[in-house]
């Protein structure tokens, strides 16, 4: 069978369990990256494989799983664990525990979300607040009115913003970090459009409810 959705669980915050599960409930590979694998365990939930360097996984006499050690440093475990997706050919990943704990994780991390950003339909980062993922320019998408969104401009500079639907609009302006920033705004309309000419623009979806 085709792999088309991907869980992916690491080592930062852990989310509420229900929140993995349904999420779970809808993937057809579950990956813990190293630590994630501890999470998985403690949640009583059992990965299709846990991968990393593995210096934070707490290993057993026996596993129900597959166990892959890759001791590469030059790539992380969400690394890792993208790449494995990738081999099976996954398209739409959701990604656990990506931040929290360690902020320069959480970074290192954002930096990788660019990385792949272009290898697969999808890839968000979830935790109990909020999806954040990386947007293309045209992009539209149907929101539920009073949705809280954050636009951030992750390499630094996005020029040429136009938003249609917020209810603090940008007309063709540049967010800048460390000089303007789009956080805090709110869905007015049913259909928001967001254009842009350069940059990586990641969107911050607030949960509109406790999972």
């Amino acid at each position: 069978m085709s792999v088309t959705n991907a869980v992916i669980l690491c080592d930062g915050t852990p989310p509420q369990k229900k929140l993995l599960e349904k999420a779970l409930s809808r993937a057809d590979l579950f990956i813990a990256a190293d630590g994630g694998g501890n999470i998985a365990r403690n949640y009583n939930l059992v990965p299709d494989l846990v991968i990393g360097d593995l210096d934070s996984f707490e290993q057993e006499d026996e596993n129900s799983f597959e166990v892959k050690k890759i001791p590469d440093q030059e790539t992380n475990d969400l690394e890792k664990a993208l790449l494995e997706a990738k081999r099976h050919n996954s398209q739409h990943i959701i990604v656990f525990g990506s931040t929290g704990k360690r902020v320069d994780h959480t970074l290192k991390n954002f930096s990788v979300l660019k990385q792949f950003h272009n290898q697969f339909q999808s890839i968000r980062f979830r935790d109990n607040y909020t999806d954040a993922y990386l947007i293309d320019s045209p992009f539209k998408k149907t929101f539920q009115i009073g949705t809280q969104i954050s636009l951030f401009p992750l390499s630094g500079r996005v020029t040429g913003v136009l938003t249609k639907g917020l209810k603090y609009q940008l007309n063709a302006e540049t967010l800048e970090n460390g000089v303007r920033d789009g956080s805090s705004n709110e869905v007015t309309e049913s259909i928001v459009e967001i254009h842009y000419k350069k940059g990586d623009l990641l969107l911050f979806e607030i949960h509109n409810h406790t999972h």
